[in-house]
């Protein structure tokens, strides 16, 4: 009961002790897990799934709840292993299905995951979650038409649906009329209204009065949802400040020094913030014959911990087991790859953090930081809600430290590695597109080709939140949109300091050895 209201410190309290009498229970100890990975304790959640189902291997709920934990923390041709001995005990379950096209979009197989959504919905048409699930994936492939019809199918069964809402607002090509504010404010309304569905209704809210250009509104309904969010993930700021700091002092020119790593030179990868042009960096590079995009690859930042605490254990890593760690990135990244180009992009943007580290495993690898106006780019993360993984978007303080800190690592890389990185700012993009290009393809090696200054023309899936955007023309308009919102800036301004005004410099305390 207390899991069903989610009240996990109850439910703690209550399961730990009854462990330690029963610890054979495969029940109990899969009601902790999943209070685990419900606040975000995904490796706790693994280890403890795979304790029930070492209990009770033949128990096909754990197997499945350890699938969905794999998928989550980035490892789904895992999951598929498992959901593949689910499937043989219980072929006909509708959430092994369900469970089974998610992976699958994972793995980057998205049609055959839309026949198993397709499936699902045919047994069973008032899903709406399963309906909204389903809305996803055929936006990833540009169904653009078909994925608004699935996502008001979902709201159609379930009017509060604040999921469904904010996809629809998130496609970013979608306006809302009066009648669909009128229901997402009665849904917001609603007396039983849960926390999830009412942030995701106020980022729709803010979204719908952000393109009415009613900025007062809109940053209400945004600071509202972001509260919420902040309020079930909490973020300490300081952290990342710390892992800076101990990069920054570990990571002296001297550092890379007759350091090799494996030299193959597969990987593109776009680093930087959320929303500062990553995807539209992509999809250029992803329109050129010999480029594969790919998406947002969670594995580089698994593999920068394996060998202890980062960065100690990679700087005290041999040659031999740094060469192994590039070829285990090239072999993780492999269940995403589907075409036989020599090159692919990996847009986790949060690489940033270990640039450094790529260096040391994948020296022949190219490192491109995607770089926006620091007030545009914050204020878009904190009107974005990121399902997972970006915690410090939900406060305008938090947001803007998370920016200085990462032009104070990226600055110290350009001073130890000069050159190693290339820069592509937003707003140059934007405005000589064809420069730009010419020099991004200059520092990957790779001739230029009329196709990619046509992107938008480009079909491939794209999972990240500028899917339709860049299946059009260069998106011109963000880039001042920060100007409406000015005056509740204050705070983010503070937390950027000297980072603002040196834009798209870094401050010069910071470019000097």
């Amino acid at each position: 009961m207390a899991l069903n209201e989610n009240r996990l410190d109850v439910a703690e309290r209550i399961l730990k002790p009854h462990l330690k009498e029963d610890p054979f229970d495969a029940a109990a100890v899969r009601m902790l897990a999943e209070l685990a990975a419900r606040i975000g304790r995904w490796r706790d959640a693994e280890n403890l799934l795979r304790r029930a189902v070492e209990i009770a291997p033949g128990w096909t709920a754990a197997k499945a709840n350890l699938a969905l934990v794999l998928g989550r923390m980035g490892r789904p041709a895992e999951a598929m292993e498992l959901l593949d001995e689910v499937f043989e005990l219980e072929p006909e379950d509708l959430g092994h299905w369900n469970l089974k096209a998610a992976t699958l979009g994972r793995l980057g197989d998205f049609d055959e995951a839309i026949h198993f959504y397709e499936g699902v919905l045919e047994r069973n048409p008032n899903l709406p979650r399963v309906w909204l699930s389903y809305g996803h994936m055929l936006k990833t492939l540009g169904r653009q038409a078909d994925g608004i019809a699935a996502y008001r199918r979902a709201i159609a069964l379930e009017p509060t649906l604040g999921d469904a809402w904010w996809s629809l607002a998130n496609l970013k090509t979608v306006e809302f009329d009066e009648s669909d504010l009128e229901a997402m404010q009665r849904a917001l309304a609603a007396s039983d209204l849960s926390d999830e569905d009412r942030f995701h209704l106020d980022f729709a809210l803010g979204k719908a009065m952000h393109d009415a250009r009613r900025a007062d509104d809109a940053f209400a309904h945004y600071a509202r949802a972001n509260a919420l969010r902040l309020k079930s993930q909490p973020y300490n700021p300081d952290e990342i400040t710390r892992f800076v700091d101990r990069s920054v002092a570990a990571f002296t020119a001297e550092a890379f020094a007759d350091r090799g790593g494996c030299e193959r030179p597969d990987p593109i990868f776009i680093i930087g913030m959320p929303r500062a042009g990553s995807t539209l960096i992509e999809q250029i590079l992803s329109s050129h014959s010999l480029v594969e995009g790919t998406s947002e690859l969670p594995d580089m930042p698994v593999l920068a911990r394996k060998l202890g605490p980062y960065p100690k254990g990679v700087l005290e890593a041999s040659a031999d087991e740094r060469i192994a760690l590039g070829e285990e990135y090239l072999r993780r990244t492999s269940v995403q790859r589907r075409t036989g180009r020599p090159f692919f992009v990996d847009k986790l943007p949060n690489n940033w953090m270990f640039a450094a580290f790529i260096q040391l495993i994948l020296p022949n690898a190219k490192i491109v930081d995607a770089r926006r106006h620091p007030l545009g780019c914050c204020l878009s993360n904190f009107r974005q809600h990121f399902a997972r993984g970006q915690a410090f978007t939900y406060d305008l303080d938090h947001v803007g430290r998370y920016y200085a800190d990462y032009v104070r690592l990226m600055a110290h890389v350009d001073v130890v590695l000069p050159g190693r990185v290339h820069r592509v700012i937003y707003e140059r993009m934007v405005e000589d597109t064809e420069a730009e290009v010419r020099r991004l393809l200059d520092y990957c090696e790779l001739g230029f080709e009329p196709q990619v200054l046509e992107f938008y023309k480009t079909e491939r899936a794209v999972r990240t939140a500028s899917s339709e955007q860049v299946r059009r023309p260069i998106y011109r308009e963000a880039t001042e949109e920060w100007r409406g919102y000015e005056s509740h800036l204050r705070p983010l301004q503070e937390a950027l300091g000297p980072v603002l005004e040196s834009y798209p410099g870094a401050p010069a305390s910071l470019t000097q050895r």
